[in-house]
């Protein structure tokens, strides 16, 4: 099972939990203060490969400066 993060917009708290696919925009009460108004938060992922870092972003990695990028492989 994946673990996804959650937002309380009563109280703020960042939270993880652990749950099917299926039910990972299913409501979910807030480990803090129990409220119900949580959201899905948008999370990144951190991997490592041959002892590089390597994170996901939008942009590309910090290396890129437009076209092929071989650090990343990222085309823009």
């Amino acid at each position: 099972m994946p673990i996804y993060e959650y937002v309380c917009d009563d109280c703020g708290l960042k939270f993880d939990a652990l749950r099917p696919m299926k039910d990972s925009d299913a409501p979910i009460n807030c480990k803090n203060c129990l409220g119900q108004h949580t959201h899905r938060a948008l999370s990144v992922f951190f991997a490592s490969s041959e002892g590089r870092s390597v994170t996901h972003s939008e942009g590309g990695c910090g290396n890129c400066s437009g076209g092929s990028c071989g650090g990343c492989g990222h085309h823009h």
